[in-house]
């Protein structure tokens, strides 16, 4: 039995989908584990798998309706919400993943959804197309903006006769996923990291600023996994969609290169480490106008004038026993621009993304990495989802706290 999952109460939400018969074995294999499971079905759920044989293995009856007709006894989203370490959508249709998206509630697990206050884990199923559909794929981003994890499906042969992505995840790598989310470890717990993420705005006038491309998905991922390894994380964030659930993380919020710097010298000083992966602006204007810049016939020139290097500031003032991790993104000799970086700025080891790389940077949901460090050495890493790249960094983190 896993003790990871013991007593964990776990919704587990089942939409109209040919997936819903892995259902059956996902729910087994949580009771198993010694979970406790309450599981809400769609009514179109019903046409691809019996309540009976999902509420047999359950252990407990599965809930479809707002109330029971017979006995007019109400089942209340709300304590359902409130009830559940984890809600799990599995398998989650284009239907319902689009209504989550967008807010509506005309079911008993969207109402669920909507006033659930626990994490909210969802592994899609659909066809390829259904799947590739850009509509389908900005709901999932939708989503993922909201806090809610993903557990991407896997490719194969589909219920249609094609073969591509859109299969739900095979029941045990779900398990997998979620004994992830409730495993804490506690290498790193009493122990406080400051994390910059996200692209600063440098104002130009009161509607355009000097910025970059950044989304902040690599910073947020590694101030995630810094707080299940049981630090204390204080995230400095320039603008971006993305909202922070874990309640390790104190999350500042901040726009401008200058806002972002005064926050990091703040806090560093009382940290056991800091990790900048921010894309601050190098250069800001000299001069700011009060009002809308008007469009002329002739050329405009802005001046700028640089912005505080904030990583090379925290290595002036960082103490011998404290940590800094440096990031890089270059486009051209990564690994000589890095290396200089890395000396300069008095870090101990710094992360190289490279523009070149396809799928790595600004704004993709995977990133290819290198780890340079001061003795010249690297460690280079295949491309992975930012979750599993956070997860290497934080590891060599780890190692670098008990060296």
């Amino acid at each position: 039995m896993s003790s990871v999952l013991k007593d964990k109460h776990i919704i587990i939400g089942i939409t109209g989908s040919i997936a819903a018969y892995k259902a059956a074995i996902l729910i087994r294999l949580l009771v198993k584990s010694g979970a406790e499971v309450k599981v809400i079905m769609t009514p179109m759920a019903k046409q691809f798998i019996t309540p009976l044989t999902i509420a047999t293995l359950a252990k407990s009856p599965i809930l479809v309706d707002f109330y029971n007709p017979e006995n007019g006894d109400w089942n209340s989203h709300v304590d359902l919400g409130m009830w559940a370490d984890l809600y799990l959508i599995a398998p989650a249709s284009a239907n319902t993943i689009g209504k989550m998206a967008n807010g509506i509630a005309d079911n008993l697990l969207l109402t669920t959804y909507l006033s659930a206050k626990c994490p909210v884990l969802v592994a899609p199923a659909m066809d390829l197309d259904m799947y590739a559909h850009p509509a389908n794929l900005k709901n999932l981003e939708t989503l993922k903006s909201y806090g809610n994890r993903i557990v991407e499906p896997a490719s194969g042969e589909l219920a249609s006769g094609l073969i591509g992505k859109g299969r739900m995840e095979e029941p045990e790598n779900i398990v997998k996923a979620v004994e992830d989310f409730f495993f804490q470890p506690a290498e790193l717990s009493g122990k406080h990291f400051l994390v910059t993420a996200g692209p600063t705005f440098e104002p130009i006038d009161p509607v355009r600023f000097i910025g970059n491309w950044s989304s902040g998905k690599m910073g947020y991922a590694i101030a995630e996994e810094l707080a299940k390894r049981g630090a204390k994380v204080s995230l400095v964030s320039g603008p971006t969609n993305i909202s922070s659930t874990h309640p390790n993380i104190t999350k500042t919020d901040v726009v401008s290169a200058e806002e972002m710097y005064q926050k990091c010298i703040d806090i560093y000083p009382n940290t056991h480490g800091a990790v900048m992966c921010a894309a601050v602006a190098d250069y800001r204007p000299d001069s700011y106008s009060n009002v809308k810049i008007k469009r002329k016939s002739n050329d405009l020139s802005i001046n700028l004038t640089p912005n505080k290097d904030i990583a090379a500031e925290l290595g002036k003032i960082k103490k011998q026993e404290q940590l800094l991790v440096g990031f890089a993104l270059e486009t051209n000799d990564e690994v000589q621009n890095s290396a200089k970086k890395l000396q300069s700025k008095n870090l101990d080891f710094i992360v190289l993304n490279s523009l070149r790389d396809k799928g790595a940077g600004f704004n993709h949901d995977t990133n290819k990495i290198s780890i340079i460090f001061k003795d010249g050495k690297a460690e280079h890493f295949d491309l992975k989802s930012k979750a599993n790249v956070a997860k290497d960094i934080v590891d060599q983190i780890v190692r670098s706290t008990k060296s």
